[in-house]
């Protein structure tokens, strides 16, 4: 499997400064932790490629330096000498997965205590590490609050496959109120689990998935989720789908489009097959078309 990644972040409308962060790296074996895109699809690596978003809070009392903390982490934890034993099993990638985001956590909270300044800063964090095993490709994905990871593929569409720590889930899962109601919910920013502030539960959840040629994973902060429905995501996406670079810049503006009320950020793993140099094209059916007019978003 050969694997292309892009990311973008904004400070959107509204904020006076951005407490988004992520971070790509195509080759843990290798690491460069400073690009927002690769030029071409790569070959995987024996360590696999990474992508991490963070979304900060605690506004003044720095929620920014809790995601830049989370993903520096991200950089001390993902060591080539601490991978070999990791990438033998799936439960010692979910325990690695979970030492990480305890670890993070434990860090934002140690520097809150020496800082008092920032008490109260915090972060949510979505990590997509992709693997070659055996004869397949899994993504493993973990996180700890309310960023997303979506799948993409244009024959399936688009699917969520993380679930959002957060209160309105918490009502959608008692039965409460409805997936179209939590969307609109007034209290829909209100997290429950997330790494650094003391009132927040920093035990990530996971899910693994088996990658097929086509396949995308969208990796977000709620500056995108939060205020754009599922369907229009899914529309941006197909209207410009195999281009990764098109299907960032276009879930941006959707976002901004949106009312651009919270920072956002956004980044894209592509899969596609050794064989190929270039994702496969899908027929277009008016996919631009239904993307303008299916763009339910708030604002």
């Amino acid at each position: 499997m050969k694997i292309k990644l892009s990311a973008i972040t904004d400070i959107g409308k509204e904020r006076e400064h951005n407490e988004d962060a992520f971070v790509l790296c195509p080759d843990l074996s290798n690491p460069d932790w400073s690009l927002d895109e690769t030029a071409v699809h790569l070959s995987l690596g024996p360590y696999g490629s990474l992508a991490v978003v963070a979304d900060g809070m605690g506004g003044a009392n720095a929620g920014d330096v809790a995601s830049s903390m989370a993903i520096d982490a991200i950089k001390k934890h993902f060591t080539t000498h601490a991978l070999g034993e990791v990438i033998k099993s799936d439960t010692a990638i979910c325990q690695f997965l979970s030492d990480y985001v305890k670890d993070a956590s434990e860090s934002i909270q140690t520097h809150a205590f020496d800082h008092p300044e920032t008490a109260g800063m915090g972060t949510t964090i979505v990590v997509c590490w992709i693997l070659k095993q055996e004869d397949e490709t899994k993504a493993h994905i973990a996180w700890c609050g309310d960023s997303r990871c979506y799948l993409y593929n244009p024959k399936e569409g688009l699917r969520q496959l993380t679930k959002d720590h957060s209160y309105v889930q918490d009502l959608v899962d008692k039965g409460e109120i409805t997936e179209e109601e939590a969307f609109n919910h007034p209290d829909g920013n209100l997290i429950t689990r997330g790494l650094g502030d003391l009132d927040f539960d920093a035990q990530a959840d996971f899910v693994s998935h088996t990658l097929q040629a086509g396949d995308w994973l969208l990796l977000c902060s709620d500056g995108l989720c939060g205020y754009c429905t599922n369907e229009a995501i899914a529309n941006a996406v197909k209207g410009v789908y195999p281009d990764v670079t098109a299907c960032r810049d276009r879930l941006l503006k959707v976002a901004l489009d949106a009312g651009g009320y919270d920072n956002i950020t956004i980044a894209i793993v592509s899969a596609i097959g050794d064989d190929e140099a270039e994702p496969k094209k899908v027929a277009n059916d008016g996919g631009f078309l239904k993307w303008f007019k299916g763009l339910f978003c708030k604002g």
